[in-house]
């Protein structure tokens, strides 16, 4: 892990900010104030190291358990009180050890109130126990009284502030936080919608290059068979057939298309033997000449699908829009991939002024598998479509 990673626990949370609080007030609290009565009465002396050491203890307490029924955090701060005033009359003077031990009462209280009031009950017991212990004179004034009541004064207001200032940081997290959730809560729906719009383009051109593409063809295919009952009954009941073998081709892409059947529609296979054999049934279907020239190429399902949808569609517009007598489709494996060329010596068209869903269609399948598509046309010079595949995965 880099260094600039912080573990969850190298952070600072509360109870490393108590344990980081103990140290302090038994190195600047507890220790020095112990010292300091070493050299009064050996009664004076007892006391003060039975209180510092009882103080000690509840502090120990209240922090390794702080949930304790006979000792909890506000019942240790009356105590640390009570032992700021003892302590203050045992030394005639206890302001130092008030200042040390002054955070305690902002580190184990809920409420900034408690704090003030607590911290202030301290600071009084405090001032009243060094009064005591050394009896009223005006040096008290500018002594131990005016430095516990200024660092009362003066850790009210700090605590106060850092309060406020948390209080502030956390509705600007709780505000960033709702935000965040809103902005993933739209992300998510976002790209819900883009999935949702994306499945519906991928649908749409399923439907036209399978099921559309079918039912194109069983309509010519019916137009003429009707056309051909008297003059040629023999090539109808031929179009009759191929009728009944593109609607069941129809049903299987159906069915592929609701989930039916766990595959593309694409049987396994070489695919000069899936091309070979759609281009006969154009043939057949159409009347039209169709040369080919398909080279058994080891290529991955996805690819033999690519070619086979762009073969179906470019025969489509040729049997709808060309007008032409030849077909010549080309297989061929180049440097780094494979091409797939389809001409024709129809009418031809303005490739700038095409807007149908084909084309879009062809370009969009190619381009999800890296490929291009290229479409070469002008008007009486037929057309020319090429499909070019990077080499693709053996399976």
């Amino acid at each position: 892990m880099g260094h600039g990673q912080r573990q969850p626990s190298d952070r600072l949370t509360p109870d490393r900010i108590r344990l980081g609080n103990t140290a302090v007030w038994i190195l600047f609290g507890l220790l020095p104030t112990a010292g300091g009565v070493l050299d009064r009465s050996p009664a004076r002396k007892t006391w003060m190291l039975c209180l510092l050491t009882l103080i000690a203890l509840c502090h120990t307490v209240t922090l390794l358990r702080p949930h304790t029924r006979l000792l909890n955090r506000r019942s240790y701060l009356c105590l640390l009180a009570l032992a700021l005033g003892g302590s203050a009359y045992l030394l005639d003077g206890g302001a130092a050890f008030y200042v040390v031990s002054l955070p305690q009462f902002w580190l184990y209280t809920r409420t900034p109130r408690d704090a003030v009031t607590l911290s202030g009950a301290a600071a009084a017991l405090t001032v009243f126990g060094g009064t005591l212990g050394q009896g009223w004179s005006p040096q008290l004034l500018t002594g131990n009284t005016v430095f516990t009541l200024a660092a009362y004064a003066v850790g009210s207001g700090l605590g106060l502030w850092i309060h406020r200032f948390i209080g502030q940081s956390n509705e600007r997290q709780e505000r960033l936080t709702a935000e965040l959730a809103l902005t993933q809560e739209e992300l998510a729906l976002a790209h819900q919608r883009q999935g949702a719009a994306e499945e519906r383009e991928r649908m749409a051109r399923e439907i036209h290059d399978t099921l559309a593409q079918g039912l194109a063809s069983i309509v010519v295919l019916a137009e003429a068979a009707r056309a051909g009952l008297t003059t040629d009954p023999g090539r109808s009941a031929r179009q009759l057939a191929s009728i009944e073998q593109t609607a069941r081709e129809n049903l299987t892409e159906a069915r592929v298309l609701v989930g039916a059947v766990p595959a593309s529609g694409v049987a396994p296979g070489s695919v000069a033997t899936t091309l070979r054999r759609t281009l006969d049934r154009f043939a057949q279907d159409t009347g039209l000449t169709v040369t080919a020239e398909l080279p058994d190429l080891d290529l991955d399902q996805r690819t033999r699908v690519a070619l086979l949808r762009c073969t179906q569609e470019s025969l489509a517009n040729v049997r709808k829009h060309s007008g032409a007598s030849t077909v010549g489709v080309v297989l061929s494996e180049v440097p780094g991939g494979v091409e797939l060329e389809i001409t024709d010596d129809g009418d031809g068209f303005v490739v700038a002024d095409s807007r149908g869903f084909g084309l879009d269609g062809m370009r969009r399948r190619l381009a999800e598998l890296d490929g291009d598509l290229t479409v070469t046309s002008s008007l009486g010079d037929g057309t020319r479509v090429l499909a070019t595949l990077p080499a693709p995965a053996h399976g």
